[in-house]
């Protein structure tokens, strides 16, 4: 039997506000749901009365209400959700206009700030303000290339207040990549920072800015916003004005336009691996709806707590920390590399602000083990609830390193969805238990299931992850995609009228999900289908290995296995570690999950969010060229993996 490695304490499910919530559902529609199973049944069962549920639960404040909850509810795409009403997403993120505490922030170079409630509501209003002067209406976009500072948050609810649709991408972007990704949807209005601090180093963004704007030619205002406080001159740049000037006015209240439904919100950006990135455009109650429905009932979020997730505003956590304003908790910013000075700088600001939830990377949590650190043993957390985990699949050493090192009563919820949806598919839920290597459950109203090559649905067998009936926040389309053709074959190609996300999981018997990676990136020895996480689940056990990457190789009329691993400073790729890391595989796996080669280099290449690129390193070993090496951090290290002669025997 599996044993849980937490449980939630009886007092706790009975306060939270999942267990509210199910009271709540009970009395309005007339039902016996004993438990979050059956609340999940109902939830896509009848998807119209739980979304309803949740608006009404949520408080969401519409300026019109519907005329309908849902209609063509069959159809994916074409549902229409909340048919008839008006909202504004920035309203409903500054209901709340009270002394409490909205943002706080630290940076590197101890650059922190703080506002309340009330501060915050006044300067989006300033900047609403200006924008609306400048000529920004509905429809127009709005982007940002900036840090995850409390003015990039002013500046998109300032966006948000009028309609308009932001977009961001952090500075450590490189040129193109901000171009792929701008040049697309032809911004009215940039701001931009004058340059960040990273590990230790201060980065000047003017030159960017220079090549940037040159190719935004629709840019009608650029507004520069002193991070590293640079005193070079902007004169040569058109349309600028530094953020205090933009900003000066004496506005106290603003006029939130009132948008329909399925109005964009956020313009959202694929990884860009395979080409230029997808714009992907998603809607001001699709966002407002699901996020709350997280926030609030997976993450049992009140205004008491403070959220913190470790982000850039390049990263679609972003945009799902931001949404925490509209239960009015605290947000906990922070800006710069989460190993500097030291990795105790994310656990002091944790103990220091009192973070209830610590949302970060499972890429931060094995890193940040195999350092040797022991929160426990430094600090209290007498607040931390929750420890949230995305962006790739959470080791199973990594929950053990959590309850051993980190804290024992703490609910670790790990998460899976993406960009393409600006949420979960799979999440935590504080009325249930945690078990390792697994996601909690699915999440309320998404129809997840896990589908056979056959298009099948099957439980405790490895498939592809799909969703069955329409959510909220499904994309409104691709920008510049005529006949939605392009978010049709990104989605629905595979089975007609159901979501296929491209990740590859299985359902388990206690109902929760595991990831196994990508399917993409799925690789396939003698025609069995292995997924990547089931073998760097063996690999990073090994405290000489930094991390590593799999890939299948053509070879023989057949694949194989080829395994890349990047060593700890100070180790050694030898003949030893090799056997052991074969033996710990096949032990831990399978046969069928042993590389045929095990082979050192001294980087892995990843996106700007800090995911592993394993198509790219497959491209490269077999002379395929990488589309769009600007969607990289560390584009140089696909030079790595050129010409190896270690592949050709």
């Amino acid at each position: 039997m599996n044993t849980p490695v937490w449980t939630p304490r009886p007092e706790a499910i009975a306060a939270a506000n999942l267990t509210r919530f199910r009271t709540f559902v009970e009395q309005r529609q007339h039902l016996l749901l004993p438990d979050y199973p059956s609340l999940y049944d109902w939830s896509v069962a009848q998807p119209a009365a739980f979304w309803e549920s949740v608006w009404q639960f949520c408080g969401v404040t519409a300026q019109k209400p519907w005329d309908s909850v849902l209609e063509d509810g069959d159809r994916m795409p074409g549902a229409r959700w909340f048919g008839g009403s008006k909202l504004n997403y920035a309203e409903n993120l500054l209901r709340y206009r009270d002394d409490r505490t909205a943002l706080v922030f630290k940076g590197e170079d101890k650059i922190e700030s703080c506002y309340s409630y009330a501060e915050l509501y006044a300067e989006v209003a300033r900047v609403a303000h200006a924008l609306r002067q400048t000529g920004v209406t509905a429809g127009d976009r709005v982007a940002g290339f900036m840090p995850n500072t409390p003015q990039t948050i002013i500046a998109m609810l300032a966006t948000a207040s009028l309609g308009a649709i932001w977009s961001s991408c952090s500075p450590d972007f490189g040129t193109q990549g901000v171009l792929d990704r701008f040049s697309q949807i032809q911004p009215k209005v940039l701001f931009a920072v004058d340059g960040y601090y990273y590990n230790g180093k201060t980065l000047d963004c003017l030159d960017k800015i220079r090549t940037i704007t040159a190719q935004l030619p629709d840019l009608q205002q650029l507004v520069i916003v002193p991070y590293i406080q640079s005193q070079a001159s902007i004169d040569d740049l058109p349309h600028a004005s530094r953020w205090a000037d933009f900003c000066h006015n004496t506005a106290t209240d603003i006029d939130f336009v009132p948008c329909d439904f399925h109005h964009p919100l956020f313009i959202m950006y694929s990884s860009g691996t395979t080409g230029i990135p997808k714009c992907i455009i998603h809607s001001v109650g699709g966002t407002l709806l699901q996020h709350l429905k997280e926030h609030v009932l997976h993450g049992d979020l009140t205004r008491d707590d403070t959220l913190f997730f470790f982000t850039t505003c390049g990263w679609m956590m972003w945009n799902w920390l931001v949404s925490g304003l509209a239960v009015g908790a605290t947000l906990a910013l922070y800006d710069g590399s989460p190993f500097y000075p030291s990795e105790r700088v994310l656990w002091d600001y944790a103990e220091e602000a009192g973070f209830t939830t610590f949302g970060t990377s499972a890429k931060y949590l094995s890193a940040l083990e195999k350092t040797g650190f022991k929160p426990r043993e430094h600090y209290e957390l007498a607040r931390l609830k929750a420890i949230c985990s995305t962006g790739s699949p959470l080791l199973p050493e990594s929950y053990d390193y959590v309850y051993r090192d980190i804290k024992q009563d703490v609910r670790l919820s790990s998460m899976s969805g993406g960009t393409d949806i600006l949420s979960c598919f799979a999440l935590g839920n504080p009325v249930l238990p945690v078990y390792r290597s697994a996601l909690q459950c699915r999440g309320l109203g998404m129809a997840v299931e896990i589908f056979n090559d056959a298009g099948q649905p099957v439980h405790e067998e490895k498939g592809e992850l799909v969703c069955t009936k329409p959510f909220p926040s499904m994309p409104v389309g691709f920008w510049n995609d005529p006949g939605n053709q392009k978010y049709h074959d990104a989605y629905f190609g595979r089975f007609p009228n159901i979501w296929c996300h491209g990740d590859y999981a299985e359902l388990t018997k206690e109902d929760g999900i595991i990831i196994y990676g990508r399917s993409d990136t799925i690789l396939n020895p003698g025609g069995v289908r292995i997924g990547t996480a089931e073998i760097y689940r063996q690999v990073e056990t090994f405290a000489e290995v930094m991390e590593s990457m799999a890939v299948g190789q053509q070879w023989d009329g057949d694949e194989r296995v080829i395994l890349f691993v990047r060593m700890q400073p100070g180790y050694t790729l030898d003949d030893d570690l090799v056997r052991r890391i074969k033996h710990k595989i096949r032990d831990g796996a399978s046969p069928r999950h042993v590389p045929a080669k095990i082979i050192a280099v001294a980087d892995l290449p990843r996106t700007i969010s800090g995911k592993i690129v394993e198509l790219a390193v497959r491209n490269v070993i077999h002379g395929l060229p990488v589309k769009n090496t600007d969607s990289l951090a560390n584009p140089e290290a696909l030079k790595l993996f050129e010409n190896l002669d270690s592949l050709a025997s």
